[in-house]
């Protein structure tokens, strides 16, 4: 049915764990090049989307129904590591409460704004240094959601490989074009040249809803959750979009915001 490369790992102090515990923290990520990923569903997409783990950790006592088993036979197939691994050591390494018992480690990805491939008529979400890994997986699931063609990421910026940023996606990490650049000129200068028309949110400018803004390609641009938008891309944008606030907040959560415009531009389209 399937095989394991070692013996049951049965110690939270044996090598492989420890440095599997390390991955909590973005300096050891980077440092390993790798990540975890739970949850049945986000591991069958990131399958279905053809990336593979690098090593996976199951506990028989833990894996529930016919779902995890089907999973590992497909881990099976793919040339990972596969390790298996005591109750008190997959409970070691989950975030979750009640762990499944799968726990997979990836090589971090992305693509090139070059290897982009856009629509007639795309969406694309970019995000101008956000700091909350919650709001970045948050964002890519919207995005998923309502068929945008990337994200981009301007760095610096939170780890989108952050745990919560992987929970918060629910697996649209996986099924998402993400695009990670430092260089906001580059980013601007290649979405002009794709005609893709740049639109910032903002909460004290612009139309409302965003309305005639949806229209061909667009780039819907966010900020960072404490600045909002940066100087440098501010002197790029094309037009602004805002969402009428009739209480007392003076902001939304960039979170919110953004999935409200982004379902403004779906609205639109859907009724083209």
């Amino acid at each position: 049915m399937y095989r394991h490369e070692t013996a049951m790992i049965t110690s939270v102090h044996n090598r492989r764990v420890i440095e599997a515990r390390k991955l909590t923290q973005r300096k050891y990520r980077q440092a390993q090049g790798r990540f975890l990923v739970e949850g049945y569903q986000l591991l069958h997409l990131a399958l279905d989307s053809g990336i593979h783990p690098v090593e996976v950790f199951y506990c028989p006592r833990r894996m529930k129904g016919q779902e995890a088993i089907s999973l590992l036979q497909r881990f099976g197939n793919t040339g990972a590591q596969i390790v298996a691994v005591s109750e008190v050591v997959i409970d070691t390494l989950s975030q979750r409460e009640g762990p499944q018992g799968i726990i997979a480690a990836f090589t971090p990805f992305d693509v090139s704004l070059e290897a982009l491939t856009l629509r007639r008529e795309s969406l694309i979400l970019v995000l101008d240094r956000p700091q909350s890994p919650g709001n970045i997986g948050t964002l890519i699931r919207t995005a998923d959601a309502v068929g945008a063609a990337a994200v981009i990421l301007i760095e610096p910026c939170a780890d989108v490989f952050d745990p919560r940023a992987v929970r918060g996606s629910m697996g649209a990490l996986f099924t998402v074009p993400l695009v990670r650049v430092s260089d906001v000129r580059i980013v601007c200068h290649w979405l002009r040249r794709q005609s893709v028309r740049l639109v910032g949110a903002d909460p004290g400018q612009g139309c409302a809803w965003g309305q005639g803004l949806w229209q061909g390609s667009v780039a819907l641009i966010l900020g960072n959750e404490a600045r909002g938008l940066s100087g440098d891309i501010c002197s790029e944008i094309e037009a602004w979009a805002r969402l009428p606030i009739v209480g007392q907040a003076d902001s939304l959560n960039v979170a919110v915001a953004g999935g409200v415009l982004m379902y403004a531009w779906l609205q639109e389209h859907l009724a083209a």
